[in-house]
């Protein structure tokens, strides 16, 4: 027990009689494990932020029907299958032909709020989402072609199946019609500005039929190889439904995830390797300075395990407290990348704390070999000499 109370005051002396080259290589050592803790946090935390903002491009998922249509019940089982934590959205939609003013438009019940969650790029120009019965939002071109705008009422009119029949023998027709109010005018850039969309409920009275869906979009925040899985499960435990990915989202989403985390690993080893560098300078300079002290104990009988032991100690606990400080900054920086580019905060990893500390001693100890090295080559006979 003494021994090692005299061997750590004695690296302790060591380092404190060299300040202000220990406070460089300390310094370099922190900063190098600060990298490597914000970094790595940042890689693993990664395709949890980079999904996050991909899920503002839409769905990443399509459930379509395997047989044309198929009904609430087996959408209901194929969400099943995926992680509720991991599903941001589930849009239901129902696509039927109707008319406003004799004009063919085609109309789409859906949920608002899975909506908006499985695609929150969709802007709302003017006006709100439809909240209850009675309201829709029509897209921007079918408000250009019937100059409607917010807070106007408008009939829509449906000709169910045995009233076509009725009209193909010239015979009175009698359209389902019901009056809405325009909710609000979705642009988007897409072909969704030519549609008019409203509550399922609102549809399904509207044409007189229920439990009816043409397609569901899901967003799902999970990695390309989840989603995989995800279609293949569903195809097996709902067979009305077949489950496909939208390529598109999921390519662009996997090529920039691999691209931002080569990056990271590159930048990781880079800065290690010069924090190799910077301590084996240090250790070298070190070394240098205390070589007639070396020889010296040397020449009255201290032995080169004795020598290594001692510089050996010094560098370990010089990545010992390095390694500590990096653990603790590493943090703060991640957080603070993670705030400024994905306006989120990242999440702490206890393990990472002490993996930091063992690489920067690891680290550290490997730097320090080759000064540790020709420490021992000191011949004490020549140093005593002045040579």
């Amino acid at each position: 027990m003494k021994k090692k109370r005299m061997f750590v005051r004695m690296i302790s002396a060591s380092l404190l009689r060299r300040r202000s080259r220990m406070i460089v290589a300390l310094l370099s050592i922190a900063i190098g494990a600060t990298i490597l803790s914000g970094l790595v946090s940042i890689y693993y935390d990664v395709p949890r932020q980079l999904g996050a903002e991909f899920r503002n491009y839409g769905a990443n998922m399509i459930l379509t029907g395997r047989d044309g249509r198929f009904t609430a019940g087996d959408m209901a089982a194929g969400k099943a299958v995926i992680d509720p934590k991991e599903l941001v959205g589930a849009a239901p939609y129902r696509y039927e032909n109707v008319r406003i003013r004799e004009n063919p438009v085609v109309a789409a019940g859906t949920d608002a709020e899975q909506a908006k969650a499985a695609s929150p790029y969709w802007l709302i120009d003017s006006g709100e989402w439809f909240s209850r019965s009675g309201e829709m939002l029509i897209g921007a071109k079918v408000a250009d072609s019937f100059r409607l705008k917010a807070g106007d009422k408008i009939e829509v009119s449906f000709t169910p199946d045995d009233q076509k029949q009725a009209a193909v023998k010239n015979e009175a027709v009698e359209d389902n019609v019901k009056e809405f109010t325009v909710s609000g005018i979705l642009k988007t850039g897409g072909t969704e500005e030519e549609y008019i969309y409203m509550s399922m409920g609102d549809l399904e009275g509207l044409t007189g039929r229920s439990d009816l869906t043409d397609v569901a979009e899901l967003s799902i925040s999970a990695t390309s190889d989840k989603l995989k899985e995800y279609t293949e499960r569903i195809d097996q435990a709902v067979p009305a439904i077949h489950a496909s990915l939208v390529k598109r989202v999921t390519a662009s989403e996997t090529t920039v995830l691999s691209k931002l985390q080569a990056l990271v690993l590159l930048v990781t080893v880079i800065v290690l390797a010069l924090t190799m560098i910077c301590v084996a300078t240090t250790m070298t300079a070190v070394v240098a300075e205390r070589r007639k002290e070396i020889g010296l104990r040397k020449a009255i009988g201290a032995s080169d395990s004795s020598i290594i032991k001692e510089f050996m100690g010094e560098s370990m606990l010089l990545g010992l407290l390095g390694g500590i400080v990096g653990s603790v900054l590493g943090y703060v920086f991640a957080q603070q990348v993670s705030v400024r580019v994905f306006s989120s905060s990242i999440s702490f990893r206890p393990l990472l704390v002490p993996i930091t500390i063992a690489v920067s001693i690891i680290v550290t100890g490997l730097s320090s070999l080759m000064p540790i090295r020709s420490a021992t080559d000191i011949d004490p006979a020549l140093v005593l000499k002045g040579e």
